[in-house]
């Protein structure tokens, strides 16, 4: 009964969240509803509540922001993600790779090692390169406004420290909703395959999955650190987030409007960027202190690592064109 009890709420919730429309006719105010899976204490969440206080203020209260956190109205990114394109809500803010299924473009940006660090990410994301993927995405009904950050992932397990392909032999692996990440975890030994992030902590718990991998803050503010035992500073891959709009309710905007979301969302990439920085400080030794064992991984190691992606990279690159991956090559040495 109480499980049953629980389903309705859930389904009032998302009924009330999801069926209101976007322009109250009588006033001409618009409302913008955002859905996502991070908590409130992460760092994606924290500057919507800033995004949605500047959108608010500057549109003298003509554009009403609700934000929707932890999962509320949706599983996954990927469901999140087809909400907005649906119209049935106007925004989201999912992990990059869940992008892939919407625009296969975006694969290219799921391959391991691509960047040496943030601020090369940045440059080809913040540039040509990276605003074209954006742009592609209005074919499908979605606005890309701004790249934010989840910054480098890392390893996490229950069995052992990971140093080196072999270490990951096996391990049952939960991977992002994207088939590029499942592809290389495959390749690298592991025995992964994608599930949804908001059933994570139970799966581990359980013992469903020995090992996952994740940004510093994602893992401490999601509190995975409980169900994980190592870490590995295994650096695979650069997850940027991004702050994604239905295209339809965007272009019904004035200019003016659309000139303060867009000020907005900028502002969002930039201060959150900075505070998810903080937060890795932060919350890596908050984790340490709790008990997770965290583990190096050099340049050598690494490249172990690189070697067996190297048939993933051919199959992608065959898949998405030639061309794609020299416009990513062009834009990542002009970074350097």
């Amino acid at each position: 009964m109480r499980k049953f009890t629980f389903i309705i709420l859930m389904m009032v919730l998302i009924s009330s969240a999801c069926g209101r429309p976007g322009t109250d006719e009588e006033s001409g105010q618009k409302t913008i509803r955002i859905a996502h899976l991070v908590n409130p204490t992460q760092s994606s969440h924290m500057m919507a509540e800033a995004f949605k206080e500047q959108v608010e203020e500057e549109s003298g209260g003509q554009l009403r922001v609700e934000i929707y956190p932890s999962g509320s109205l949706f599983p996954s990114d990927r469901e999140a993600i087809e909400a907005v394109q649906l119209g049935n809500i106007e925004m989201t803010i999912p992990a990059l790779a869940s992008l892939s299924g919407f625009d296969q473009n975006f694969m290219i940006l799921d391959l391991p090692y691509l960047f040496e660090n943030e601020a090369e990410a940045y440059s080809v994301l913040d540039g040509p390169f990276g605003q074209e993927l954006l742009d592609g995405l209005e074919e499908v009904n979605i606005k890309g406004l701004v790249y934010g950050e989840n910054g480098f992932r890392h390893i996490t397990n229950n069995i052992n420290p990971v140093y080196t392909p072999e270490d990951i032999e096996g391990q049952k692996m939960r991977t992002l909703e994207s088939p590029v990440h499942t592809d290389f975890f495959n390749a690298f030994g592991a025995n992964a395959s994608p599930f949804a992030f908001g059933e994570m902590y139970s799966s581990l718990q359980q013992g469903t999955y020995d090992a996952m991998e994740a940004p510093i803050a994602l893992m401490y503010t999601s509190n995975l650190y409980e169900v994980q035992e190592y870490m590995s500073f295994t650096s695979h891959v650069y997850m940027p987030i991004a702050l994604l709009m239905n295209n339809d309710f965007f272009e019904s905007l004035d200019e003016d409007h659309q000139e303060i979301l867009m000020d907005a969302a900028e502002t969002f990439r930039e201060d959150q960027r900075e505070l998810e920085q903080e937060q890795n400080v932060e919350y890596l030794e908050e984790m340490k202190e709790a008990g997770l064992q965290v583990n190096d991984v050099s340049d050598e190691e690494k490249q172990a690592f690189r070697d067996r992606a190297e048939p993933v990279y051919e199959k992608y690159r065959e898949m998405l064109g030639p061309e794609l991956f020299e416009d990513l090559e062009a834009a990542i040495e002009e970074a350097e």
